[in-house]
């Protein structure tokens, strides 16, 4: 049960924007300027960094909807999701992504971890200071994130398919544009 009071069929931090509106509007406006905004990431990889940061967190409603949300826009959708969440080292992404895991297993840590190596082993894996950028970012926003949401103590979706939907919304609308969608709906 929800520390604020939120509509219960409502699941994560959907039921936290309803309750707070206002805060639903930036707060959204942000995950689209970081998951789908330009970048030299592709969206499925910004996608999957959230839901790999969220999974480290502990963050269920986080991690299940961004990894629904990666997996929508990534070749090998679920299978390559699961195995960068249980083992990125040797999940089936490009050696790139992989090192930018790592970045933002570092910044899940805490910010002042991230190494000097790391960042030079992603740069020789062809990462530039966009993706760089964009992973710490992202790693960072999903830390706050994943604390608002299990922090007012919001319910997950109920299943796969729930977050699947809500994936189909998100891919096709974007972030605030699904956003506009559920309040009318």
């Amino acid at each position: 049960m929800s520390h604020v009071p939120v509509p219960p069929s409502v699941p994560g931090i959907l039921g936290l924007f309803a309750f707070r509106p206002e805060t639903a509007g930036p707060l959204n406006m942000l995950a689209e300027a970081l998951l789908r905004g330009p970048s030299s990431l592709s969206r499925g990889e910004r996608e999957l960094i959230a839901a790999f940061v969220s999974s480290r967190n502990g963050c269920r409603f986080c991690c299940d909807s961004h990894a629904a949300f990666a997996a929508h826009q990534l070749d090998g959708g679920y299978e390559v999701v699961e195995a960068a969440l249980e083992a990125p080292d040797t999940a089936p992404v490009s050696n790139q992504l992989r090192h930018l895991l790592a970045i933002a297993a570092e910044v899940q840590r805490s910010g002042r971890e991230v190494r000097p190596e790391t960042i030079e082993a992603a740069r020789v894996a062809g990462a530039d200071d966009v993706a760089i950028h964009d992973t710490v970012l992202i790693a960072a926003a999903f830390c706050m994130f994943n604390r608002y949401v299990d922090g007012l103590a919001t319910t997950p979706a109920p299943d796969r398919a729930a977050y699947d939907q809500m994936a189909e919304l998100i891919t096709t609308a974007g972030y605030v544009g699904a956003s506009a969608a559920m309040a009318d709906g």
